[in-house]
C-alpha cells in the first residue's frame, strides 16, 4: 500500500488532471447520481473530494438549496482547487484538509448522505472497515452510503485490465496512485448496512462498482 504522503505527492502533481479520469469513471458517477436520492438530502459528507467536480454538481442540479456539504481531502492542492470550484456556494459549502484519519469531525447523526468516490480503493482493509464505521456514526438513521470504486474484473476485457492493474499496483503501487481493484459489498455488514443499489459499470474495458446503502438504526 502507499503511504499518505506518497498519496498527497501523487495527486498534488496531477492537480486538476485528475480530472481527465472521466472519460472512464463518469457512467458510474452517473448512476451513483440516479440512485442516491440527492433531491431529498439536507447535509451531505463527502470524503476524498478531489478538485470538487462532484460537489459542484451535487450543489448546482441535485442539492436542495437549502442543503449543506462539507468535503475533505488529503492532498492541499486538491482542497485548494476545490475552494475554489465552490466559492460560488459560499455559506453552503466547506471543505477542508484532512490528514487521513478516518475520524471525522462531526456529531453522530449530523449528515444524511455520505459520499465517496474513487477513494477507498486506495485504503488498506482495515482503513476501509474504519471510513465505512465512521460513515455509519456520522449518518443519521436511514441516511445513504454512496461509494464508487474501481472493482475486480467480470467480462474477458475487464479481467485483463484489472489482472494488470494489481500487478502494477502490486509491484510499483505509486504508478496507480495507490488504487487497486477492491469488492466493496465484502465490506459492508449486513446489520449495519441495507444495500438499496449495487451496479457494475464497465467503461472501456475499466469495471466500476456503484452502491448506495442505507445506515441500518
Amino acid at each position: 500500500m502507499v503511504t499518505r504522503d506518497q498519496v498527497r505527492a501523487f495527486y498534488g502533481r496531477l492537480g486538476s488532471r485528475v480530472d481527465w479520469g472521466r472519460w472512464y469513471a463518469e457512467p458510474a458517477v452517473e448512476d451513483l447520481l440516479a440512485h442516491a436520492g440527492f433531491e431529498d438530502a439536507g447535509a451531505v459528507f463527502e470524503l476524498g473530494c478531489g478538485t470538487g467536480r462532484l460537489a459542484e454538481r451535487l450543489l448546482d442540479r441535485h442539492l436542495p438549496e437549502t442543503a449543506s456539504y462539507l468535503g475533505v481531502d488529503l492532498t492541499p492542492a486538491m482542497v485548494g482547487l476545490a475552494r475554489t470550484r465552490l466559492g460560488r456556494f459560499e455559506g453552503r459549502a466547506e471543505v477542508r484538509l484532512t490528514e487521513g484519519d478516518p475520524t471525522i469531525d462531526a456529531a453522530a447523526g449530523a449528515y444524511d448522505r455520505f459520499v465517496c468516490t474513487y477513494v477507498i480503493e486506495l485504503l488498506a482493509d482495515d482503513e476501509i472497515r474504519a471510513v465505512l464505521a465512521e460513515a455509519h456514526r456520522v449518518l443519521a438513521p436511514g441516511g445513504r452510503l454512496g461509494i464508487v470504486s474501481l472493482r475486480n474484473g467480470c467480462t474477458f476485457s475487464s479481467r485483463l485490465i484489472t489482472r494488470a492493474w494489481e500487478t502494477i499496483h502490486r509491484l510499483r503501487p505509486t504508478l496507480t496512485g495507490g488504487c487497486r481493484p477492491i469488492e466493496l459489498l465484502d465490506f459492508l455488514t449486513e446489520r449495519l448496512w441495507d444495500v438499496r443499489h449495487h451496479d457494475t459499470v464497465i467503461r472501456y474495458g475499466i469495471p466500476c462498482e456503484v452502491v448506495v446503502a442505507a445506515r441500518m438504526e
